[in-house]
């Protein structure tokens, strides 16, 4: 019989679990020291634009005196609807200094999907973009009324003029006009933070480890997408349990990462490169790889985050092989599977050991897993449990602990682990147990050195390029359609990116039903689709069926659907 943390004998040799009291702080009192010593140093490149952390520290200053006069208090929630553009950063850190909650809002959510995560989280105020001012916040901002405070950008807000009008002139810049909201207060972006409006000084507001940081959304496995909420201990400390496993240092790193921040992937990288000291190297649009190549090529950084169906575009672009990779020292992905023959086509490119592959989840700030930084990094595998943290695999049906080697659902134990699903306590009980273990849905095999590997998820959950789809949710929206009697949706395998999938939805008209053409029927469900869901969830393959499978118990059988 193995011991309780086993896995621990597979750790670096310098690697130590930490006194839990480096993380009784919040993240505003942690990430000080940064300010203070570097600030002539670049926080942010940004389109050829470069911004030094003392900017960041007064711009921040200044959002968060515009949210305090605007009456802010702590604990409200600041919803922040952008790309990955100077103006989050700005907006994350400027919220949690004024001791408010951040809740990241993607820009690829529908109008519906937007107005209900603004409602669920009682979100006070929202940062957008003037594109999405104007084709989705007009239409719904009459329907939120506890939002009372607009704060617009541009994608070219930091750009220089000439840079920003050409831009827009020429269509590559997104642009929407401005108007005034009833009942609400809009601010522009640029006349926060870059005039004397608002006061440049770090705010007093007392900020415990306690007080919430984070609404962050997730969508489960079943229902509507829920809120994490993951306070600033739970932040700090993964924080520096990552920092610690990977022997990151203060002011010195130069990182790009394709993670949008409004993931909690893309959120905790750049949490950590604006503690660290570090320089970040902004990239708005991922799927543009010539950029991020030019990117590569001019500030060479030493670590790369990714999602793996973007590596794998990256891969595909010959710049990327030409590029002198010499200075990388990691690349980290995560947040779908990896197929292995491309991390070996990585890793021939960047070299060999480069690559870790991490694992981790909204809900546990995020990560709980990682290969080791100098040990064996095992192909497929998401590593070895944390220092300070715990995880037992559970058998799905009886719960009780397997052995290992065997499949179980991956639980885990740690000060990561949120405080539980915003306005949600009977799903917060039953995904976190008495013992303080988060359920992750997720099924794994642990071997004997201890290393994790995926073998299974949540039936119905679907992964569109890193981004969770859950059939469930999608099923719902779409069965309000008059067409649709009976719907399955499905993933299929992306033939255009390894590793990734597509939605396929699987589809019986009501009886009765008239139709003149079969292919206009189709179109029309995928209309409504785009209307009512993100991109990624729309499906892009759809089969008429005259009936469902069916299992014994009247359930559609979606494994016959998968066969």
């Amino acid at each position: 019989m193995l011991g309780k943390k086993f896995w621990e004998k597979s750790y670096d040799d310098n690697v130590t679990h930490l006194n839990p009291e480096v993380w009784e702080t919040s993240y505003v009192d942690a990430v000080r020291p940064a300010f203070e010593n570097y600030p002539d140093k670049i926080a942010l490149t940004y389109m050829g634009t470069e911004i030094y952390f003392k900017e960041i520290d007064l711009y921040t200053n200044r959002f968060a005196d515009m949210l305090i006069k605007s009456g802010f208090k702590k604990g409200d929630v600041v919803g922040i609807n952008l790309p990955n553009i100077p103006e989050y950063v700005i907006a994350w850190l400027g919220t949690l200094k004024a001791g408010c909650v951040v809740s990241g809002v993607s820009p690829l959510l529908s109008e519906d999907q937007m107005e209900y995560q603004l409602k669920d989280s009682d979100a006070k105020a929202l940062v957008t973009l003037d594109a999405i001012f104007a084709a989705r916040l007009v239409n719904i901002a009459e329907k939120l009324p506890q939002l009372k405070v607009i704060v617009a950008t541009s994608i070219g807000g930091f750009l220089p003029v000439i840079k920003s009008f050409l831009g827009k002139l020429l269509g590559k810049i997104p642009k929407g006009k401005i108007t005034h909201l009833t009942g609400k207060t809009v601010f522009k972006m640029e006349d926060v933070i870059k005039t004397e409006k608002f006061n440049s000084d770090l705010p007093d507001v007392k900020i415990t480890p306690d007080d919430i940081a984070y609404i962050q959304y997730t969508g489960g496995t079943t229902g509507l997408p829920k809120g994490a909420v993951l306070s600033h201990r739970n932040a700090v400390s993964d924080l520096l349990i990552v920092q610690e496993w990977l022997n990151w240092e203060m002011g010195k790193g130069l990182a790009l990462s394709g993670f949008p921040f409004f993931h909690i992937a893309g959120l905790f990288f750049n949490t950590n490169c604006i503690y660290l000291g570090w320089t970040q190297v902004l990239i708005p649009n991922p799927r543009d790889t010539d950029h991020i190549c030019k990117e590569l090529d001019k500030y060479k950084p030493d670590t790369i985050v990714n999602v793996p169906s973007l590596f794998q575009m990256l891969i595909a672009n010959p710049k990327f092989k030409e590029i002198d990779n010499s200075n990388v020292k990691r690349c980290i992905c995560s947040a779908s599977p990896f197929p292995e023959e491309s991390q070996k086509e990585l890793e021939k490119i960047v070299g060999k050991g480069v690559l870790m592959e991490v694992y981790g989840m909204t809900e546990t700030s995020p990560l709980t897993a990682m290969n080791p930084s100098m040990k064996e990094k095992k192909l497929g595998s998401i590593g070895l449990p944390l220092i300070n943290t715990d995880i037992k695999l559970k058998d799905t049906s009886t719960g009780e602990q397997v052995q290992v080697g065997s499949p179980g659902e991956i639980c885990v134990k740690g000060p990561q682990v949120m405080v539980g699903y915003y306005k949600k306590q009977e799903e917060t009980a039953n995904t976190i147990d008495d013992e303080g273990y988060f359920r992750t849905g997720d099924v794994g095999i642990q071997d004997e050195e201890g290393y994790l590997r995926i073998v299974d998820r949540t039936k119905d959950m679907i992964i569109v390029g890193g981004f969770k789809v859950f059939s469930k949710k999608v099923e719902d929206i779409l069965t309000k359609h008059s067409a649709i009697d009976m719907i399955a949706t499905i993933g299929i395998p992306n033939k255009k990116r390894p590793g990734s999938e597509l939605v396929k939805a699987y589809i019986s008209l009501p009886a009765g039903y008239k139709y003149e053409n079969i292919d206009d029927v189709k179109t029309d469900i995928l209309n409504f689709a785009t209307e009512k869901l993100a991109r990624y969830e729309v499906p892009k393959e759809i089969e008429f069926m005259d009936e469902l499978p069916m299992t014994t118990v009247g359930k559609i059988d979606k494994k016959a659907l998968r066969l």
